[in-house]
């Protein structure tokens, strides 16, 4: 490791204190300039958010809004809660009236009402009565204290009866909810950006709106490219693989809060290529494409989108994920393109992908949160390259999160299999040239 990491101190590190590794909100995102031509990961990154921002707002009823994010802040229609209340279900009494009373000094007084929640009742309480309450409902004129059932011989009743005996003084004001001690008539009960996961659907709805102003998900069009794929589970002929990385991909854009469709694989005919994009973008807020977009003789995203539309390829001073594509289709729809390799697809659409799925949805902060692990075991790095390790992530009795590679290979952009046992990618920093057990890198997890 370089200087300056060291062992550090990873016990019970949490991820809103550090930077992110991949842009945005973070400094480990591979700045540092390079040779040969390669561009930045933070360069590449701008310029993928250069071609998004969030989706126009759309009116929904609050009860579809789960999983949206607000394009407008919720503001409270009346105060919360809109009137004093009882917290308990109980008497609402006089104060006065039961100051001392205890077990041995019971004070009896008359019930002149009976107030369930919902009630819009409101009968005066007066010296030496009491109406029975229950959670939720208006406090009645006259009364400022509910005794609890329990402190009462009402306990277990069903009927209403004549009178009730107090046996316990209540504190002034005990179990009252006060009118607007939540929020006030015009607070700003949520902002805009905030995603509406339950308890905001319910504070929203609360505070009286039936329906909210939020960003439509995005729809993303996934294409997957190579004459040696096939679908999953069909019997391969040598030469062929499965394609997994378009299910990888449309699962991860569906995590990420979008609605994702796969298509068929596309084969190494730019024609057929572009007859496909040009008949799907009017669909699509963002298309992604994986393989075809190195250097060798087949590369079909590479031989179709060049020329065609606005697309540029480019090469990322990352391991893995170098080779990459991005632009706007002919109909003005951003693409992204991706490396066929199946790790390298996955990073990929974590480090640049992803955060342009959540601009599109209107989310504020584009990054995953990020912690520090100290490293399990060491290995080499890519010269002149950032890197991105697949690692298992577990955190130790003594509160220290560990990081171990989920490959023995490493970084490698085709070892799928030891992807699936990693839950998180641990940077390193371009100018690193070795990682050794005992160094603390920064660390993300991926899969939500």
């Amino acid at each position: 490791m370089g200087e300056g990491e060291g062992r550090g101190d990873v016990r019970a590190t949490t991820a809103d204190g550090d930077r992110g590794p991949h842009g945005g909100h973070g400094t480990y995102h591979g700045t540092h300039p390079t040779d040969g031509g390669l561009r930045t990961i933070a360069q590449h990154r701008t310029e993928v958010l250069s071609l998004v921002d969030a989706l126009a707002p759309v009116e929904i009823d609050v009860s579809r809004a789960a999983g949206h994010v607000l394009a407008d802040d919720v503001v409270a229609a009346t105060d919360l809660p809109a009137w004093d209340n009882s917290a308990m279900d109980g008497w609402a009494v006089r104060r006065d009236d039961v100051v001392g009373a205890s077990p041995r000094a019971p004070v009896t007084l008359t019930v002149l009402a009976d107030l369930p929640a919902g009630s819009d009742a409101e009968p005066e309480v007066t010296p030496g009565t009491a109406a029975r309450i229950m959670t939720g409902a208006p406090l009645p004129p006259g009364a400022d204290a509910v005794v609890p059932v329990e402190h009462t011989d009402g306990f277990g009743d069903s009927g209403l009866r004549d009178t009730v005996r107090v046996d316990r003084e209540p504190a002034p004001a005990a179990h009252i909810r006060r009118a607007g001690e939540d929020v006030r008539r015009g607070d700003v009960v949520l902002r805009a950006g905030a995603l509406l996961g339950p308890a905001r659907i319910a504070a929203a709805a609360s505070a009286g709106a039936g329906t909210v102003r939020v960003h439509r998900r995005p729809r993303v069009v996934v294409v997957p490219t190579g004459s040696e794929l096939v679908p999953p589970g069909e019997p391969l002929r040598r030469g062929q693989v499965a394609d997994s990385n378009s299910i990888l991909l449309v699962a991860a854009a569906e995590a990420a809060g979008c609605e994702a469709v796969r298509v068929p694989a596309v084969p190494d005919d730019p024609e057929r290529l572009r007859g496909v994009l040009d008949e799907l973008e009017a669909d699509a807020d963002l298309v992604v494409t994986t393989g075809g977009v190195s250097v060798g003789a087949y590369d079909v995203v590479k031989a179709a989108l060049t020329g065609w539309g606005d697309v540029r390829f480019v090469r990322v001073a990352m391991q893995p994920g170098k080779p990459q594509g991005l632009g706007r289709l002919p109909g003005g729809t951003p693409v992204l393109c991706l490396p066929g390799n199946p790790v390298s697809a996955h990073v990929s659409f974590e480090v640049f992908v992803r955060p342009a799925l959540l601009r599109l949805r209107g989310v504020g902060r584009l990054d995953r949160p990020t912690m520090r692990a100290e490293v399990a075991d060491g290995w080499r790095t890519a010269p002149g390259r950032a890197q991105y390790m697949p690692v298992a992530l577990q955190r130790d009795d003594d509160g220290v999160l560990r990081a171990r590679r989920s490959v023995a290979g490493g970084s490698g952009s085709h070892l799928v299999a030891g992807l699936a046992q990693s839950d998180g990618l641990a940077f390193v920093d371009v100018d690193v040239e070795e990682v050794r057990p005992g160094d603390v890198l920064p660390v993300f997890r991926t899969g939500g």
